[in-house]
């Protein structure tokens, strides 16, 4: 389903691209976008990565996350609306894993809106919820929402 898509780490020359994603996938309501200066500080941490999806030439999905000894998060994963349903979140889910994986990380970790659809995405690919923080997010709409912080243990699961 996935077809040609391909995943590269991001360098600070694809910023325009994943700021494209970024712009697509994020709807204004819930403020969640990072800016692109919020963005470039990843490029210059070595315990992070940002991972772009390409269709072609085509910017279609991006993860960012980061590496803090035996665990990782991720901080960011979007797709395109013009491309969801074709697996791409999938596959950066698993590229985001086996990155964390060769650094040394053996849990997962991911906080999200709890009203966020991408939640079925994170339950197939093996997280649960571990916590959650009430009226924890106020969209730009005023609205107060709660996260959900999401767990994943490559011991519990066998994902290596």
């Amino acid at each position: 389903m996935t077809g040609d898509i391909r995943l590269a780490t991001a360098r600070v020359g694809d910023l325009a691209a994943v700021m494209r994603v970024m712009d697509a996938a994020f709807a204004p309501t819930y403020g969640e976008a990072w800016s692109g200066a919020q963005l470039l500080t990843l490029f210059a941490l070595p315990s992070a990565r940002v991972c772009i999806a390409w269709d072609g030439d085509q910017p279609c999905g991006f993860s960012a996350s980061r590496i803090a000894g035996p665990e990782s998060e991720l901080l960011l994963l979007a797709v395109d609306p013009a491309w969801r349903g074709r697996g791409i979140g999938r596959l950066l889910i698993q590229d985001w894993q086996l990155w964390a994986s060769a650094q040394g990380a053996d849990e997962y970790f991911l906080e999200m809106r709890a009203d966020n659809d991408a939640i079925h995405l994170y339950a197939r690919a093996g997280f649960s919820e571990v916590g959650r923080r009430s009226a924890y997010y106020r969209g730009n709409d005023g609205v107060m929402r709660d996260a959900i912080t999401m767990r994943r243990s490559r011991i519990a699961t066998g994902a290596d």
